[in-house]
């Protein structure tokens, strides 16, 4: 059997041809796609590898040849104001002639238990196929909406305080816009290197952006664009305030008798039509990143709750279809400061949820009172209405790609 020659391994920069490799076969990426973007194969795999000096990649390997793989991005996120190690994972993928041998289950619960021995309780991914990860512990945490705005459609100029200014996209500027954004905005990653490297890469070499600077200088948001065939089209764009938000927009509108239409994205889930005095737009949502928790207590132990003026219990069982520290019955504490505790028990508990209902719930992307109509969460009321006080309502924001 094929099966029993293969040896799970790390995968260092010695393979990182191999690794490119896998990647194009399984994602089909053609020629024609990367010289699109300005990209050939030798300039990928520079751009790659200081990367992949930085990432945890494990595989699979027939001999010397390498058959499948998964990498680990080591990643900082903020989860309502509290900053995690967050494992990215990335570069998942099995030759064909390799598939249903399990090797990526395996290769998928060594990776979590590397993120759990690091100290990255929750995983990020963008996932190819949502039920594959879905039976695998993962569960959607936030979604993109996708825009069309016609050239009349376009807000009309309104006076800020601050300016526009163009910059370079790999301006401190601009790092210095997202950092102050990512400060305040919960599921936001905190961008490194290695992040902002994975946030271009795929990016044309015609792509611009601007900063908006307030009254006192500081940049308070940024949009990063470009302009094709009369449309003006937004990759991103990221505000701290209202008028910061204005000025972007103005920024937008001055481009009237270049462009035809306006085409972008957003990733939080406040539609953009309520906010233009013609909302006839056209607006397509869709989702977006899919997170895990890795270990439930220790993710607890530094997730911040809502305080309340009495301790809070809740006794439930758990389950996850990978990892056994995520399985069986918890009691939660959570203190009157909002400090979560979760202990093991050993009695059986009527309440029942899974790690998947448990992430989407705990970040914030559906509510608790949701998830029990539909039947994720098996709970009294009282729990419910617990739950609702004590998690905070925001949705979380992420517009990387990795």
């Amino acid at each position: 059997m094929i099966k029993r020659k293969l040896k799970m391994r790390s995968v260092d920069s010695r393979y990182l041809e191999q690794y490119n490799a896998l990647l194009r076969y399984v994602f089909q990426v053609t020629d024609q796609e990367l010289n699109s973007v300005g990209w050939q194969e030798k300039e990928i795999i520079r751009a790659k590898f200081p990367t992949m000096e930085k990432a945890d990649v494990i595989g699979w390997f027939d001999g010397d040849t390498l058959v499948s793989q998964v990498a680990v991005y080591p990643m900082q996120i903020n989860v309502f104001g509290r900053i995690y190690s967050m494992g990215g994972l990335t570069g998942v993928g099995t030759y064909p002639e390799y598939s249903n041998m399990g090797l990526m289950h395996k290769l998928l619960q060594q990776a979590l238990i590397n993120m759990q021995k690091k100290g990255q309780y929750i995983c990020y991914l963008y996932p190819y196929s949502i039920p594959y990860y879905r039976r695998k512990g993962w569960e959607l945490i936030s979604d993109k909406i996708v825009y069309e705005i016609k050239d009349y459609q376009l807000p009309k100029n309104q006076q800020v305080t601050g300016e526009i200014r163009r910059v370079k996209t790999d301006s401190e500027e601009l790092k210095a816009a997202y950092d102050r954004y990512a400060a305040h905005t919960h599921g936001a990653i905190i961008r490194d290197d290695l992040a902002w490297n994975e946030y271009w890469l795929w990016d044309k070499d015609d792509i611009m952006s601007a900063v908006y600077y307030n009254e006192n200088e500081e940049p308070d948001g940024y949009i990063i664009y470009w302009i094709e065939n009369e449309v003006f089209h937004i990759k991103d764009m990221i505000f701290n305030t209202e008028e910061a938000r204005t000025g972007l927009w103005n920024f937008v509108s001055a481009h009237f008798s270049m462009i035809d239409k306006v085409e972008g994205n957003t990733y939080t889930d406040e539609p953009l039509a309520f906010l233009l005095e013609d909302a006839s737009i056209q607006e397509v949502i869709s989702p977006y990143y899919m997170a895990r928790i890795v270990d439930f207590p220790a993710f607890i132990a530094q997730y911040p709750f809502k305080p309340d003026i009495t301790e809070r219990e809740w006794r439930f069982t758990m389950t996850d279809p990978i990892l056994e520290c995520n399985q069986g019955s918890f009691l939660l504490r959570i203190s009157e400061n909002g400090h979560g505790e979760a202990t093991r028990i050993s009695a059986q508990c009527p309440d029942k949820i899974n790690i998947q209902t448990m992430t989407t719930m705990l970040m914030g992307y559906k509510r608790p009172d949701y998830l029990a109509k539909i039947g994720r969460l098996q709970t009294s009321e009282a729990v419910i209405d617990m739950l609702e006080d004590a998690i905070e309502q925001q949705t979380p924001y992420i517009s990387d790609y990795f």
